[in-house]
């Protein structure tokens, strides 16, 4: 029971944290979302970030933070099996789902709903 209250307040932060970022630093949405997932990405390349989802669980794969780890976990993974080339190869074999569906599902949407003028 615990990892669900875990979940939900790790995650909540992470929305504080964000939250915060375009009302305090006046940060666009399009900055606070690359500001969280760089940063998912620096601490998953540290080595922070998988021990933080073995204790949170989807309370921070779920946010964008997971999107930078799962950038730099796939590349890091691909570069020891594969060499300099596994950098670019990881980088799309982990998120490659993910951003199809961001793509069809953007297209759909744009295709059923009408644009406002």
């Amino acid at each position: 029971m615990s990892i669900f209250i875990w979940a939900f307040i790790v995650g909540g932060i992470i929305c504080v944290i964000g939250q915060l970022l375009m009302d305090v630093a006046k940060l666009t949405p399009a900055h606070t979302m690359s500001t969280l997932v760089v940063v998912g990405a620096i601490m998953d390349g540290l080595g922070w970030y998988e021990p933080l989802i073995k204790w949170a669980g989807a309370g921070v794969t779920v946010p964008i933070t997971s999107f930078g780890n799962a950038l730099v976990h796939g590349a890091m993974e691909e570069m020891q099996r594969d060499g300099i080339v596994g950098i670019i190869t990881g980088i799309f074999e982990v998120t490659s789902a993910g951003i199809s569906a961001a793509i069809i599902f953007g297209f759909l949407g744009a295709v059923v709903f009408k644009p406002k003028s």
